[in-house]
């Protein structure tokens, strides 16, 4: 299995980015997906998730109301729709899946089996 992320990149605060990550090797069905991210100097921390059989998505505190997580079943992709971006998300991000395990520990990384290289997301003040 592997995941490749693409569409980081270089953008003002305000401004939007959209993310996505392409999976290849086995489909989608049964799992969950999400976006962590790991800025300068810090832990790896969850972004947003979403469980590819219901849709069903989930969010970070600091997520909720700005990002957006979305897939597409017939492409085997999936998304992260970012908007209003402050320089405190600056970071890399990075694409996971794990397979539909509980559902209370769908933010937790260590849970996570597969993961992308990452793409970098750069927000100037």
């Amino acid at each position: 299995v592997q995941l490749q992320a693409y569409g980081g990149g270089l953008v003002q605060a305000g401004g939007f980015l959209r993310l996505s990550c392409a999976v290849y090797g086995r489909t989608l069905r049964n799992l969950d997906v999400a976006w962590f991210r790991q800025g300068p100097g810090k832990e790896r921390e969850f972004v947003a998730a979403i469980r590819w059989n219901s849709g069903s998505s989930f969010y970070a505190d600091h997520a909720e109301g700005r990002f957006a997580i979305s897939r597409d079943t017939n492409k085997n992709t999936f998304a992260l729709q970012m908007n209003s971006l402050k320089p405190e998300d600056t970071a890399v991000y990075l694409c996971a899946t794990r397979t539909g395990k509980i559902l209370s520990t769908i933010r937790d990384n260590s849970q996570y089996q597969y993961w992308g290289q990452g793409t970098l997301v750069t927000v100037s003040s």
